[in-house]
């Protein structure tokens, strides 16, 4: 019996249940594993390299300006980011200019559209799966037509984007 008393000393020191976790840790747009994962990970480098852990880094004395610096910096490099690959997935077929002016010609409510479903398919699982469902759904239907039709009606919108 001596062996069990051990055990049920060290069950007593435990809490009875786990503590509650803040609820921006568990809602929101920036739960997920690998954000968490990479967030912790970046954390972890900056407190290695910089001499004080409590700060972060950047040109200004408040941590929220530089983090609205660090924001802008990144959304600007992942715009150029995307438009080099969108340019040279294009380049192929119709050359550097018309690459060029398809991609930076692009409407609104284009913009606004792949950027809403990007965010759906970000946030939740069941977004991915409807947006993902729905290219499924439009690229079988583009192959279901005619292959020739099919490259004229891309060609059509993409001639349209050029010439904005």
């Amino acid at each position: 019996m001596a062996g069990n008393k051990g055990l049920f000393e060290r069950i007593a020191r435990r809490p009875a249940r786990k503590p509650a976790r803040s609820r921006a840790a568990t809602e929101g747009e920036a739960t997920g594993g690998i954000s968490d994962a990479a967030g912790r990970g970046i954390g972890k480098a900056i407190s290695a390299t910089s001499g004080q852990p409590g700060e972060v880094p950047g040109p200004s004395t408040n941590p929220a300006t530089n983090l609205i610096i660090q924001d802008i910096a990144m959304r600007a490099g992942g715009r150029l980011m995307r438009h080099a690959v969108e340019k040279g997935l294009l380049r192929g077929r119709y050359g550097g200019t018309r690459a060029k002016a398809i991609v930076e010609n692009r409407s609104l409510l284009h913009t606004l559209l792949s950027g809403v479903l990007a965010r759906a398919a970000t946030r939740s699982l069941p977004g991915a799966a409807l947006v993902g469902g729905g290219l499924v759904v439009k690229t079988l239907y583009d192959r279901r037509q005619r292959k020739k039709a099919a490259k004229k009606a891309g060609d059509r919108s993409l001639a349209r984007m050029a010439k904005k």
